[in-house]
């Protein structure tokens, strides 16, 4: 019986892994040369949702630090009929915030798979 009980307990927690890490649906993902390339345009709104400390070492003009823990309380800083381009250090986060911001009836969602550490300097 605790074999089968144990079986279960990992089997969630793989699944639960697994989950966080899939790319979020509805959502558009770009690597960071597509980034490079559409940076300038203004009809993005650019966030980084790494944390402060990491948003002030290295960072990417143009985009806003919004750090993901603080996202939902400041959902009134986003506009709803902007593309919304994510970023983090390697994109789990940012995934992470799309998703999330997917639940809270944003559909124009662009994720930047592989985070800043494989932005082109």
């Amino acid at each position: 019986m605790g074999y089968i009980v144990n079986t279960i307990i990992v089997a969630l927690i793989i699944w639960f892994f697994i989950q966080r890490s899939m790319p979020a649906k509805g959502v558009d993902h770009i690597d960071a040369n597509e980034l490079k390339k559409m940076i300038k345009n203004k009809q993005y709104q650019l966030i980084d949702v790494r944390t402060p400390q990491e948003f002030t070492i290295d960072k990417i003009k143009g985009f806003k630090n919004i750090p993901l823990m603080e996202l939902n309380n400041r959902l009134g800083e986003l506009n709803k009929n902007k593309n919304i381009v994510l970023l983090c250090r390697s994109g789990a986060r940012s995934n992470r915030a799309a998703k999330m911001l997917k639940k809270r009836g944003f559909t124009k969602l662009t994720n930047v798979r592989g985070g800043i550490v494989n932005y082109p300097k």
